[in-house]
């Protein structure tokens, strides 16, 4: 009798055991409640595999279940622990206007020795050939371009013949007329920045390597946000070490999200895609990719380039593609322009760096070669130093 009860007893503590191993495997393979996937798998998106994308919201966390906990009696009158720091606050980008006055003295200050130079030898009492040629130099050596100042030495030299004055303050007229004309005021500067067909507009910025683009995508987006616009970044430049964390930074204090790669070396084309498809969902009113940089003598990569266009253009338009060039590297800078012009539509140029130069003439020459516009400046590394180009306020700055 008692061998049989000892043989019931191990078989019970037996099935107890296997139960208990049982219900533990089956909770460690169940998704806990409310935990979704979050991310796409590359390999489903047109740009192809390696780019699982995640969407970063500012001042959002992952929940976490919160535990719990019993409290003694004895400790319910003791006073509650601090509350965790809040958010930094968002920064109010400063208006379009206050940049323009600001950026016009800065760029007064920096090239202001060509206006002066042009205007010395204008009002020189006797203009001859050798005043003439050390006017058509200083226009050369401010990269103005060849044919540019032809125009504007033949402009100058038939107003001058037909007045006959000296006088500083007509002279000055006559010069800024001439120069007006050279920049053009005509061409339509405007960004394409507003929703159409229920679609945020996408505007891409490309460049070569060490330009700024991270940063002009950045400082273009408290542009946008300072103007009342609700914007979505991609982080499509997925070769740089640190480059979606940098935009993603320049998004949060704006309040800005960014669609980014949680994997190093990923396909461009991909993020670019979910970026978009996230503006859509969202209905932003625009979404701003910022790529990778591009030699422009690596066929490769400047193929791939015009891949993440097309790759973009599956569910949505792009309205603008900004080339961004660093004014200091002059007329090589014209020879880049033309390379990335031949991959992708360039729709405008974003020019850094001008208040580092003197050679402001670059304006006039880019927009020559390409036919496209000068849309916006960079003059400083202010978070706000981005404002759009004013035709009129850089020539009047060139002769302060």
């Amino acid at each position: 009798m008692n061998e049989t009860l000892s043989i019931v007893i191990y078989v019970v503590i037996g099935l107890a055991v296997v139960g208990s191993l049982a219900a533990l495997l089956v909770r460690t393979r169940r998704t806990p409640k409310g935990m979704y996937p979050t991310k796409r798998d590359a390999d489903d998106l047109p740009g192809g595999s390696g780019a699982t994308s995640v969407l970063d919201r500012p001042g959002t966390a992952a929940p976490e279940a919160e535990p719990t906990v019993t409290v003694p009696d004895d400790l319910r009158d003791l006073e509650e622990a601090p509350a965790e720091p809040a958010a930094p606050a968002l920064e109010t980008p400063e208006p379009v206007q206050g940049r323009l006055a600001r950026l016009r003295a800065r760029l007064a200050k920096s090239n202001n020795a060509l206006g002066k130079a042009l205007l010395a030898l204008l009002s020189s009492d006797k203009i001859d050939e050798d005043v003439w040629d050390e006017i058509e130099e200083t226009l050369l050596l401010a990269d103005l371009g060849t044919e540019p100042t032809m125009e504007l030495v033949d402009a100058l030299r038939e107003r001058v013949r037909i007045s006959g004055s000296r006088d500083p303050q007509e002279v000055h007229a006559m010069l800024r007329e001439e120069l007006i004309k050279l920049v053009d005021p005509s061409m339509d500067r405007s960004l394409a920045v507003e929703r159409h067909a229920d679609k945020p507009a996408v505007v891409m910025v490309v460049g070569v390597n060490g330009v700024g683009k991270t940063t002009t995508v950045g400082k273009l987006a408290r542009v946008l946000v300072a103007e009342d616009k609700d914007v979505l970044l991609g982080a499509a430049d997925t070769f740089r070490a640190a480059a979606a964390e940098q935009l993603a930074t320049w998004g949060q204090r704006v309040g800005v999200p960014t669609v980014r790669s949680e994997v190093d070396g990923a396909d461009p084309a991909s993020v670019a895609f979910e970026a978009v498809k996230a503006g859509i969902d969202g209905e932003v009113d625009t979404v701003l990719i910022d790529t990778a940089g591009r030699l422009q003598n690596k066929v490769g990569l400047m193929d791939e380039l015009g891949k993440v266009k097309r790759v973009i253009e599956k569910q949505a338009e792009v309205d603008e593609v900004l080339l961004v060039l660093d004014a200091t590297t002059g007329q090589n800078g014209l020879t880049q322009a033309k390379v990335f012009a031949e991959v992708v539509n360039i729709t405008g140029i974003v020019l850094t760096k001008l208040d580092g130069t003197a050679k402001g003439g670059i304006v006039v020459a880019i927009q020559r070669t390409l036919g496209v516009p000068v849309k916006l400046v960079g003059l400083g590394e202010g978070p706000d130093d981005l404002a759009p180009f004013d035709a009129e306020g850089f020539v009047d700055a060139l002769l302060s």
